[in-house]
This record gives C-alpha cells, structure tokens and sequence, in this order.
C-alpha cells in the first residue's frame, strides 16, 4: 500500500514553508504540491527547497479541479489530502494502513484536535451536520475532510473525484462522501491518526467572510438537489426553502446563484439516481 500526499496550494509559500518539512518527515511514498496558478512564488520556492516533491501547476481552476489533476497524476493506492496549514504526527500513516484493509471503506477522515467525525440529520429540508462527539475507536462519518482524509484512489477515480459544480471550493468533500455512501462504501474518522490544522489557510486571507458564506449556502442548495433523491425529502426540502427565502431575503442571491446552475445539475443527478445503492434516508439515519 503505497500513499501518496496531496497538499492544494494557492499563494500559501509562507505556510508551506513552516509546515512542510512535518509532512515529508512522515515518509509517505511521495509528497505532491498542487498549485492553483499562485501568484506568491510558490512553485520556485518548492523547486529550490524541496526538490524531490513533485509539483502539479495550472492556471487557477478552483478547489475541485486542483485536488482532481494531483490524483491524476499520483502513483499511491491511497490519497491523503492536506491542506497547507495541517500539520501530520510523524506517524499518522500507521494505523491508516489498517484501516483501509476494510475493502468497503472508501475514506478516512483524520483526527484534528478540534474536530472529530462529521455527524449529519435532515431537518426542516436542509442538510445540518457538525462534528460528532469525540471517541476513542474508530466511527463512521458523514464525510471526510478536504483538508485532512485519506481516499482509496481507485473509488476516488470510480466516483469521478470532488465536483468542479462546486466551484471555487465547499461542500465537494461532503458531495464525494455522501455519493459514496449512498454507493454501500463507508467513511470512516480514525481518532488515532492524528494531525494539527493550524488554521492559517488562504481562504480566509483571500476571499471575504461574506462571500464564503454566500458560496457555502449556494453549494448547500446544489448539494441537495443533486444529491437527495427522495421523492417525500424533496417535498420538504420545497416548503422550507421557500419559507427560507421569504424569512430571509438575503438567501434570494444564493438561491438565484444556484438556479443559474440547475443545467449542469440535472445531468448529475440522473447518474446518481442510476448508481445509488442505498436510499437517502438509509444514509442519514445512521447518523440518527
């Protein structure tokens, strides 16, 4: 089993370069840098410094497309998922070997202090979910984190990896997690592999509060409508959405921004209605 490391870069040199030498200290089998079109010479400083860590560039595509053309390119069975601002333990590969042994285990979502598994219920329409409580064995999860899980490459590829509809970034590694639940694979959060996010991401730095929480509430609407195919969740997803815009107008512009998308939907969820194994209320009840 050999893992290949994947850190998402986009003008995060002055992150890379006080974490970076965690991350090759673990001795993953290969060590990938994906850059977003960064601007902050970024990839120079890695060529100069770190020479045996290999870079995958392009023009700025988004969160999505970054993560899919480093898995493309990686030569590991498994998939670990970084961001720059998550610092690994020296042995958080370990039990992760273990762990994915288990042939219906398509994700591993690691142990952040912080954090722990992700939980989910419907309610009212919408999809809530947040962390679970803290646990010392091994639990499944609603979803395993962009910026810290390890992905079975050959279900990763299956599934198509994170869903570019989603741009520029949230709630593909919620999208990727719950089709393949629906598919009868399992994610799981594993308390023992143990990493530290410092929360020093460029997200934050670059883009406003404000507009990420308009993108977050756009993909939470796309989210649903590709992913949920239930006939009695959708009807209640209808009542309270309306109810939703009509108590918060402010919700019209991410639902507008979300309409606009509905064509690129449509031929998404057609295939998850032919792949799903298993019915949404299957999935969330095992969180309930």
């Amino acid at each position: 089993m050999k893992f290949s490391i994947i850190i998402p870069n986009w003008n995060g040199k002055k992150i890379l370069a006080k974490n970076l030498p965690a991350v090759l200290a673990t001795g993953a089998d290969e060590v990938i840098i994906a850059d977003d079109g960064s601007k902050d010479d970024s990839v120079d400083f890695i060529k100069d410094k770190y020479p045996q860590v290999k870079i995958v560039t392009h023009r700025h595509l988004g969160f999505a497309k970054n993560c899919n053309d480093a898995v493309k390119k990686a030569k590991g069975d498994i998939i670990v998922l970084l961001n720059s601002d998550v610092l690994p333990a020296k042995d958080f590969l370990n039990t992760l070997r273990f762990d994915f042994q288990d042939p219906t285990v398509s994700a591993v979502s690691l142990n952040e202090k912080q954090w722990s598994w992700a939980t989910a219920k419907w309610e009212k329409g919408f999809v809530i979910h947040g962390p679970g409580e803290k646990a010392k064995q091994n639990h499944i999860s609603f979803w395993a984190s962009g910026g810290s899980a390890a992905f079975r490459k050959d279900i990763w590829e299956k599934l198509g990896g994170f869903d570019s509809l989603y741009y520029p970034f949230y709630w593909e590694d919620v999208d990727l997690s719950y089709r393949a639940w629906k598919r009868g694979l399992r994610v799981i959060w594993d308390p023992q592999s143990v990493v530290k996010h410092k929360h020093e991401g460029t997200i934050g730095l670059n883009f406003s509060k404000k507009y990420i929480d308009f993108i977050s509430q756009r993909n939470q609407l796309l989210f649903i409508w590709k992913n949920i195919t239930s006939i009695k969740m959708l009807y209640e997803h209808k009542i309270y959405l309306w109810k939703k815009i009509f108590r918060e107008p402010g919700f019209l512009k991410p639902f507008a921004a979300a309409l606009i998308k509905l064509p690129k939907v449509f031929w998404r969820r057609f295939k998850e209605i032919k792949e799903a194994k298993i019915s949404d209320q299957e999935v969330f009840s095992l969180f309930n």
